[in-house]
């Protein structure tokens, strides 16, 4: 441990974290897209001047666990002063194209002592669709505007050449506009919270905190890994197709615990497909590090240090560490919650109690915009919550966001304010939980009729297999999604489509990008967790109150 006594390491950790929390707020204030001002979905990090994360605001699981891998790439590019690098290049320091990450040196009398990091989902950045995530991509150049990493501003001077090649090659660019600048100012805000750290107790003090902190979060995790059995655990599920078929795409795990680290192997798994569920490395190893770091002590303070134990391996040219030019908008969405399902199935067997049954194991990505460009054009991205799993200790959760996502939903005032779309029904989905001495959580109802005609992308999983129970807990619901289209002519369906009853109402597959007409209605029936133990020890006052509220027959 760094020679810091344990109230001034406390007081400083709790103050860096606080830098990232408030560069947070100042992102979601000052944006204008309802995605991040609304949704909130985007993160905010504090880093050092080697490029490890210190500090983190508790925000997206997916974005943060892989944040790192972006200021490693920066740092190649000798960042000095006054310099804003903004990137999004899945295959140089990204995830996928709508997640645009702005990385600010932060310097202190000249020197850099650290870096800000803001990563925001902006609502479109070009593309084949509106929104940015088309269903049956082959190729990245089909998601959106492709940015390796490039001074925004340079040295403390604009460069308007950049922003004006990104404006133009996305929709909305005024909102674009503003984004940009809202992240621009969230990492401003964090060069100014420093320097007062800095200003509080010297230079050399906040250095020195930056290692300290690290090192207490690495010692917490290697003994909590040190309590777990030593052996090696193996778990295998699938994706549900890759947009292009609907051929499972397998991914399989082998965990191995050795006194205090941690050997994640994903030897067995699909290679890279033609769709776009490829996940690169740095999602692969975001959704590893938030289950382990769920399966032993949430409270440990989340930096470099809690992951310094933990060893992962993916093979080259595979699902899960593609190669360009492969398609991976989906893998940053759904193909990381399936990491997190397949890596907690495998730790359930190290910590029973710890691990909860499978929640609804997808992101339930609904993506709607205009057909027509400009100004007057809308793009509207939201995911969908539904259901936690069962868990030792309780009830799983009714309607959140489950995994690797821990957003909002866009309230129905504010989208109907933004967007024109009416929400005709926003429910919890009854029966939709897996029975159990803990029942699943439930999943919800998302419905809502576009006015004007429009594009229509759909990225969802878990709608051919449930999310499993545990220890003897039945399955939960799977999701469906149904399209309703006025005036339907033959033509409007597709060989995957099935009537639901209406004349004008189709189930349509887990991956789907339509153009619809006004009046359209689009309804995500999104998937109950799985229960947790056997359903015939379940209380019966815990069943009567499920009657009641009408959440279980």
């Amino acid at each position: 441990m760094t020679d810091i006594d344990a109230i001034t390491l406390e007081i400083m950790r709790t103050q860096l974290e606080s830098v990232a929390e408030e560069m947070g707020q100042v992102l979601v204030s000052s944006s204008y897209s309802p995605n991040i001002k609304e949704r909130r979905d985007c993160s905010t990090a504090l880093f050092d001047a080697e490029g490890r994360l210190v500090a983190q605001a508790e925000h997206i699981p997916v974005h943060l666990g892989a944040m790192p891998d972006a200021v490693q790439t920066v740092l190649e590019y000798d960042p000095v002063p006054g310099d804003v690098f903004v990137l999004n290049d899945p295959f140089d320091g990204g995830t996928h194209l709508p997640d645009v990450t702005m990385v600010s040196p932060l310097t202190v009398d000249g020197e850099i002592l650290g870096y800000a990091v803001s990563r925001a989902h902006h609502a479109d950045v070009g593309g084949m669709t509106p929104g940015s995530m088309p269903a049956g991509a082959r190729e990245i150049y089909q998601e959106g505007l492709r940015i390796p990493p490039v001074r925004l501003v340079d040295a403390g001077v604009q460069n308007d050449d950049v922003l004006s090649l990104i404006l133009a090659n996305v929709r909305n660019s005024g909102e674009r506009r503003a984004d940009i600048r809202a992240q621009i100012a969230a990492n401003e805000r964090g060069g100014d919270r420093l320097s007062d750290l800095v200003a509080d107790h010297g230079k050399d003090r906040v250095v020195t905190a930056f290692d300290a902190v690290l090192d207490y979060s690495r010692d917490r995790v290697t003994a909590e890994l040190r309590a777990l059995p030593d052996g090696t655990y193996h778990a295998r599920d699938v994706l549900e197709g890759d947009g292009v078929t609907d051929d499972d795409v397998p991914i399989e795990v082998s965990v191995t615990i050795d006194g205090d680290s941690m050997y994640v192997d994903f030897d067995g798994t699909a290679p890279q497909v033609a769709g776009n569920v490829n996940a690169p490395l740095a999602v692969a190893k975001s959704a590893v590090y938030f289950a382990v770091r769920s399966v032993t002590d949430p409270d440990i303070p989340p930096n470099e240090g809690c992951y310094d134990p933990i060893e992962v391996s993916v093979p080259e040219g595979s699902l899960l560490n593609p190669s360009p030019p492969a398609a991976v908008v989906g893998g940053n969405v759904e193909t990381s919650q399936r990491v997190t399902d397949v890596v907690f199935t495998a730790l359930a067997d190290a910590a029973p109690e710890r691990v909860p049954a499978q929640g609804q194991g997808t992101m339930n990505n609904l993506t709607i915009g205009s057909r027509t460009g400009g100004e007057g054009g809308f793009t509207y991205y939201e995911t969908i919550g539904g259901g936690f799993g069962g868990r030792a200790t309780g009830d799983g959760m009714d309607g959140v966001q489950v995994g690797m996502t821990n957003t909002l939903n866009t309230p129905i005032e504010a989208l109907e304010a933004e967007y024109p779309m009416v929400v005709e029904e926003y429910s919890l989905r009854g029966n939709s939980g897996g029975r159990g001495r803990h029942r699943g959580g439930l999943g919800l109802v998302r419905s809502l009729t576009v006015e004007t005609d429009a594009t229509v992308s759909l990225l969802t999983e878990r709608r051919r297999v449930a999310p499993k129970g545990i220890a003897g807990g039945e399955d939960g619901a799977v999701g469906k999604n149904v399209v309703r289209v006025p005036d339907l002519t033959d033509d409007a369906g597709d060989d995957e489509s099935e009537s639901v009853g209406d004349d004008d109402a189709f189930v349509v597959g887990s991956k789907v990008t339509r153009e619809v007409p006004a009046g359209t209605t689009v309804t995500i029936y999104t998937p109950g967790g799985g229960g947790y133990g056997d359903p015939a020890e379940r209380s019966r006052d815990a069943i009567e109150r499920d009657r009641v509220d009408e959440k279980m027959d």
